[in-house]
């Protein structure tokens, strides 16, 4: 857990630092952080436990002891599994209700870290206009003391004022709405907007433009400059913005949002056929159909009206043309119509996608913490190598191993080369006939691999051929 969250620490580094944020925010970020990391966690906790426990009882000839007492390796593995299918109950509880609130908080806070405005304010020798309105320069200086202070103040179109100073110093107010410029010998100079000229009676201009712009300057020993910078702090934002992901919900959840996705996409589907059916002439003839035997307004027999409408074979060459003309906007607009359905209905497939991706993945975690321990288990027999060297690199290996499968079916998932429940479940289907293979060689005391341990099974297969 502690190298996964430094992981997750240092690829959120540039937007945790130097934004001012207090140490209590980065502590709730990485508790919930924490909580959205431990699928990943739990695996390799199993893989690497279970071949710590089995490789020091084979170690210790206390497995062979057990053995020899009549007790098959299944027997004795049966009180860890029984624990380890109530860590899986367990996890799949937690990763069901517990993973889509601490997912829905870390995503809304790390979102509202990075929308923090306010970071580094000043860099000696370059003009920093992070702060809306203002341009400040420094020549020198560190922390919060500077040296040769220029602050270019813009935020009124009427006056450009002008602060310069030897010395200041740089701090912000208690509750982090003010930033507080502690300068020393300096002067404000403030230049006010150009005034519109004046005429005299006889249309001539008394006072020009160029004239008309009046300045003023002030010198000051000491003074303090206050900017607010209210608009800059962390702003924690509404939760529900965010909710409505695949990551923030439950089985249930996503269930039932993908049964509202589908009936939405059916609803825009019908309505754009509809749409487009009443467009064509021919629907169109059937809703305009007049009845010349009664002024009821409808038409019994659609066909009377269709028997006197006019068809292409029956035009002239410049009635065709006419037509063509006539048509062919109409039926651009209709592709492009298509066409943006096309799109929208790509989108709905692959919101749905992704939310039977996360659906399946809940499920696929739970499962593969029970394919890990009987891999690990019967490995750790195998190798009879107890401690935390050895099980260390071959749960490292193997973990290595379930997390490039983990990977690759989501992404294959994801780039709809399989369906989500293929490459979500691809990892557990892989490894799941190597714990069936570990644990008959465990059992039996014979080497992995070894063709006479299999020598049945070989010879089923030549039977059948």
């Amino acid at each position: 857990m502690f190298i996964l969250v430094m992981q997750f620490f240092w690829k959120y580094i540039d937007d945790l630092m130097g934004k001012g944020i207090s140490i209590q925010v980065i502590i709730e970020l990485l508790f919930y952080v924490s909580a959205d990391l431990i699928p990943l966690a739990l695996p390799l906790a199993i893989l690497l436990s279970s071949i710590m426990t089995m490789g020091n009882l084979a170690e210790n000839n206390e497995l062979t002891a057990l053995k020899s007492s009549g007790l098959s390796l299944y027997r004795i593995m049966k009180p860890l599994t029984s624990i380890v299918l109530i860590i899986a109950l367990c996890t799949f509880y937690f990763s069901n209700y517990i993973i889509p609130i601490a997912t829905l908080k870390w995503h809304t806070l790390i979102y509202d870290i990075q929308n923090t405005k306010i970071s580094t304010i000043i860099t000696p020798g370059v003009f920093s206009d992070k702060l809306d309105g203002y341009s400040i320069k420094v020549d020198e200086g560190t922390n919060d003391k500077f040296k040769g202070v220029l602050i270019h103040v813009h935020n009124d179109p009427k006056v450009n004022k002008t602060i310069r100073a030897k010395r200041g110093k740089i701090y912000k107010s208690i509750n982090g709405n003010q930033l507080f410029f502690e300068l020393n010998e300096g002067t404000i100079s403030e230049e006010l907007a150009t005034a519109p000229p004046s005429f005299n009676p006889q249309g001539k201009i008394i006072q020009s433009p160029q004239n008309s712009r009046p300045a003023r300057r002030y010198k000051f020993d000491k003074a303090t400059y206050k900017i607010d910078i209210s608009g800059f702090q962390l702003n924690r934002s509404d939760e529900g913005l965010f909710n409505n992901k695949h990551e923030m919900l439950n089985v249930f959840q996503i269930d039932r949002a993908i049964d509202s996705i589908q009936n939405e996409g059916s609803k825009v589907i019908s309505n754009f056929v509809k749409a487009l059916r009443n467009e064509h002439p021919y629907f169109q003839a059937l809703n305009l159909k007049v009845d010349t035997t009664n002024n009821s307004g409808i038409e019994m027999n659609p066909n009377r009206y269709l028997k006197n409408t006019y068809f292409i074979d029956s035009l002239t060459k410049e009635e065709r043309l006419k037509a063509l003309e006539m048509i062919a906007p109409n039926l651009r607009r209709v592709n492009q119509n298509i066409e943006g359905q096309k799109v929208y209905l790509a989108a709905i497939q692959s919101n749905i996608k992704m939310f039977l991706i996360g659906f399946h993945r809940k499920f696929a975690l739970t499962f593969s913490i029970i394919v890990l321990f009987f891999i690990g288990a019967p490995l750790g027999a195998i190798v009879r190598k107890g401690g935390f060297g050895t099980p260390l690199v071959l749960a490292s290996l193997l973990f290595m191993l379930y997390f490039i499968l983990i990977s690759v079916g989501e992404s294959l998932a994801m780039g709809k080369v399989v369906s989500p429940f293929v490459g979500m479940w691809f990892a557990t289907f892989a490894l799941t006939p190597f714990g069936i293979i570990l644990m008959r060689a465990a059992a039996n005391d014979s080497q992995v691999f070894r063709k006479e341990a299999y020598s049945k099974l070989f010879s089923k297969f030549k039977k059948k051929k």
